[in-house]
């Protein structure tokens, strides 16, 4: 028997399937299906598939959980309108056409789709968790902790905006909670969307542009926006804010704070932006210090578990790491709404089942490769049909064949294995380059990815190095985490150092430029032969030739589409922007030998995963 978890209907859909053992056998958000960016929608493909792994591993569904309980939700939205009336009507009338027609009813519109996708789904076998319980599980039920003290913290779930729990073999404790509109994830997106960038999107790009400003506003923010007490408890001024009340995220009165205007998504970003960036990234760093500072003083416990979307901000985490007296930190890798179908399902089989949870049979998560994949003999099928010329190769020749020509400064686009779950590409659906070559960073980010200059590429390294050249001495399998590049490998360019703003980025910071971000830290992944053999053995081969052992590693995508998920994505993506190479399974393919018309659409494909 299994379980399927379920999150959908607001952002960032997906389905997982655990075992009623716990064990994760297959996770993928929608968005990697349906193509569309951060799909909010049912999750079909996303079930679908769970509902295939769960065939080839004769596994029958017990129930469906639902991520969040939503009549609770639509109480929190009339009880926040009703309290800002008369303000807020021309947000509130929308709000309540949409929950009217669709969401108030989700439970049937829940009951419905399953039905549509699932034949044997009875309607009495499907349940909700808790918003905060779902991410609460997701990170440490997945987790190789016996005992953990748990922080969530993300935009908003039915009340709840933060979360601590004391998470002990099948159970979890909640200590304390922060709840609406007092939200760090809100008061995040609010500086996301006055940066220019796409609110419940755009998050990584404004951490991405802090390194490029001073936190000269941090004072301001505190003084006015932000009430922080010594335990990391908090209050917004909502007089700054209209998300309460309005269809923008922030007031005049927050226009006026700060002297100017949100910046229009087309224009260029200027210092005061940068200087915004920064100081905003500062205040969220010293919440969650006091935060878990506080945390580990009142729970004594040595490990720390982390999950909400706040906990993707890596640069944040790495401070916790050093500054929170936690010695061991997991952070679910799929931390945002995503995750919390795994929670989902986790909260209803250890809490509701009464699982009895024991590490010895290794039921924590292993890795985020739990999507689709596609064996050989299908994606040359698909290839032959698509009139593709690909070449053969085996694993150790593909390596070779690849290792030299990312030393030539070719980009290659890897798609190798199951599918990552959660935000991150790690090795199997990857964009990979040399990251010792000067203008890579530019010309991934202007050519391929076709994203904002300053956007930073993180480090694939074997994690046999990662001491020596981050002193990182554990795993982070998941880019969880910044870290500062060792002075040993940095490179002072006394030239550069008059440059203003953006341009700062083509200053040359370490001899691995293009994975050096301004303030010399990286985004790192360790990988390691138990994690990702064949991934492994191409950084392995790489350092063998280069003495570098580590390879710029970014999503196989470019800017508002998802990661790719099928050969026929990989294939659209390739022929469509200036990747070079593109292996696939074993396959090798070049544009070479495929003069092919970019309009022209390929096959649909027809193959199916494993």
């Amino acid at each position: 028997m299994a379980i399927i978890g379920i999150s959908c209907y607001f952002h960032d859909s997906a389905a997982a399937l655990i075992s009623n053992q716990g064990e994760i056998l297959g996770a993928a958000q929608e968005e990697r299906f349906s193509r569309v960016k951060h799909d909010s929608g049912f999750p079909y493909g996303a079930i679908e598939y769970c509902l295939k792994v769960a065939k080839e591993e004769n596994e029958k569904i017990e129930a469906y959980v639902y991520h969040e309980k939503p009549i609770r939700v639509f109480m929190r939205l009339l009880e926040t309108y009703f309290n800002a009336a008369p303000r807020g009507i021309t947000s509130f009338l929308p709000a309540m056409k949409s929950w009217l027609k669709n969401k108030i009813f989700i439970k049937d519109n829940l009951i419905k789709n399953i039905k549509s996708v699932d034949n044997n789904f009875n309607e009495k076998d499907i349940y909700f968790s808790e918003h905060h319980l779902a991410h609460a599980s997701a990170t440490f039920f997945c987790s190789h902790f016996k005992e953990a003290a748990v922080l969530c913290i993300d935009g908003v779930g039915e009340w709840t905006t933060t979360s601590a729990w004391i998470g002990k073999d099948n159970n979890l404790k909640p200590l304390w909670e922060i709840e609406y509109p007092n939200s760090i994830g809100l008061l995040y997106t609010s500086f996301t969307y006055y940066c220019g960038f796409k609110v419940n999107s755009g998050e990584f790009k404004l951490m991405g542009l802090a390194p490029y400003g001073e936190p000269i506003y941090v004072d301001k923010i505190m003084d006015n926006i932000i009430n922080i007490k010594d335990d990391g408890s908090f209050k917004l001024n909502m007089k700054y804010f209209k998300y309460t009340r309005g269809l923008k995220m922030i007031s005049n009165d927050f226009y006026r704070l700060f002297g100017q205007k949100e910046r229009h998504p087309n224009d260029n970003i200027s210092k005061f932006y940068m200087d915004i960036a920064a100081s905003i990234q500062k205040v969220i760093e010293i919440v969650l210090i006091k935060m878990t500072k506080e945390l580990k003083k009142r729970t004594g416990l040595d490990n720390l578990c982390l999950g909400g979307g706040v906990a993707l901000n890596c640069v944040a985490n790495n401070k916790i790491l050093e500054l929170s007296g936690f010695k061991n930190i997991w952070i679910q890798p799929a931390a945002g709404d995503a995750g919390s179908s795994v929670g989902a399902a986790l909260s209803y089989l250890y809490i509701n089942n009464k699982l009895n949870r024991t590490l010895i049979n290794d039921n924590y998560m292993k890795s985020s490769y739990l999507g689709p994949k596609y064996n050989d003999n299908k994606i040359m099928n698909y290839l032959e049909k698509s009139n593709i010329n690909f070449e053969v190769h085996s694993l150790e020749e593909l390596i070779r064949t690849t290792t030299n020509a990312l030393i030539d400064g070719s980009i290659i686009g890897w798609f190798q294995g199951r599918m990552e779950f959660g935000p991150r590409a790690l090795g199997n659906r990857s964009i990979i380059a040399d990251p010792r070559i000067k203008d890579m960073q530019k010309r991934l980010n202007l050519k391929i990815k076709n994203r904002e200059s300053f956007r930073p590429f993180a480090p694939s390294i074997l994690l046999e190095f990662a001491k020596e050249y981050f002193d990182l001495d554990f795993e982070s399998p998941y880019m969880l985490f910044t870290r500062k590049m060792k002075d040993a490998y940095l490179i002072k360019n006394e030239e550069k150092t008059s440059m203003l703003g953006i341009e700062r980025v083509n200053n040359i910071r370490s001899v691995v430029p293009a994975v050096t971000h301004l303030d010399n830290t990286s985004r790192v992944q360790t990988v390691s032969r138990s994690k990702n053999e064949p991934f492994y053995k191409l950084l392995k081969n790489f350092h063998k030739e280069t003495d570098c052992p580590m390879l710029i590693n970014t999503s196989f995508n470019v800017r508002g589409e998802p990661i790719v998920c099928t050969p026929e994505d990989a294939l659209k993506c390739f022929f469509n922007t200036e990747i070079d190479i593109l292996v696939i399974g074993s396959c090798l393919i070049t544009k070479k030998n495929n003069k092919l018309d970019q309009s022209k659409l390929f096959l649909k494909s027809i193959i199916v995963e494993d």
